[in-house]
C-alpha cells in the first residue's frame, strides 16, 4: 500500500485502500460509504449491521447484507420491535447471517428504543445528525489511523446507551458515522472524497 493510502485500480479510479481490496468492497466504497444519509430505516440497518461486525470484519457483514435484510424485515424497525422468542428462535437458525444471541437480541432491543427515539426527537436522522461534528478539510492516512473514535462518537454513544441501547461503543459508532457521511473519511487524492464533499455541501440536515 502507498504511503497515501491511496490506490489506483485498474478501472482508473482512485480508492482509499480498503475500496480496492475487495470485487465487493469497491461499489460500496465508491456510491455509499461517506454520502450522507437521512432516511431513517438506512441509519438503523447501518447500527444494527455495525453491532454485528463487532470481532469481525464489515466484508464479512457487506457480504450477508441482503441476507441481514431478509432476516430483520428489511431493518424496518417498527416490524423488528415485535419481534419475539419465535424470532430469535428463527434467527438463531438462520445460516445465511450471524447467529450470535446477544447481537440478535440487541437488534430487537435497539428497534424498541428507535421507536422511542422517533416519538421522542422527531426522527431518528434528526437524532443522529445533531452529533455532526466540524468538517475536516483534508485527511491523510496517518490521521485516519488514529480515528478510532471521536469526541462526538464518545456522545453519541453514550446518550444512546442512555436511552437503552446495545453494542454501540464509541468505537462501533464512529464507524456508522464514517459510513452515514457524519463525516468524509476518504483520502486526499481518493476520487471519491471530492464526491462526498459535494454531497455533504448540497445535503439538506433533517431537523
Amino acid at each position: 500500500m502507498p504511503e497515501s493510502g491511496v490506490v489506483r485500480g485498474e478501472d482508473g479510479v482512485n480508492r482509499c485502500w480498503w475500496g480496492d481490496s475487495a470485487p465487493e468492497y469497491r461499489p460500496y466504497h465508491d456510491t455509499e460509504w461517506g454520502f450522507p444519509v437521512a432516511e431513517d430505516r438506512r441509519l438503523f440497518e447501518k447500527l444494527s449491521l455495525e453491532g454485528f461486525q463487532a470481532g469481525l470484519s464489515w466484508l464479512t457483514i457487506l457480504r450477508k447484507r441482503e441476507a441481514f435484510r431478509r432476516a430483520f424485515a428489511d431493518f424496518d424497525f417498527e416490524q423488528v420491535a415485535r419481534f419475539g422468542d419465535r424470532d430469535i428462535t428463527r434467527l438463531l437458525a438462520d445460516a445465511s447471517i450471524v447467529r450470535h444471541r446477544g447481537k440478535i437480541e440487541a437488534v430487537i432491543n435497539n428497534a424498541r428504543r428507535a421507536v422511542e427515539l422517533v416519538q421522542s426527537e422527531g426522527s431518528l436522522a434528526a437524532y443522529v445528525w445533531r452529533f455532526e461534528p466540524a468538517a475536516r478539510p483534508s485527511l491523510d492516512r496517518a490521521t485516519l489511523a488514529e480515528l478510532a473514535h471521536t469526541a462526538e462518537s464518545h456522545a453519541l454513544a453514550r446518550d444512546l446507551k442512555r436511552r437503552g441501547w446495545r453494542f454501540v461503543g464509541p468505537t462501533t459508532v464512529y464507524a456508522f458515522m464514517q459510513a452515514m457521511g457524519l463525516v468524509n473519511d476518504h483520502l486526499d487524492g481518493c476520487d471519491a472524497r471530492e464526491q462526498v464533499q459535494r454531497a455533504r455541501a448540497e445535503f439538506a440536515r433533517p431537523s
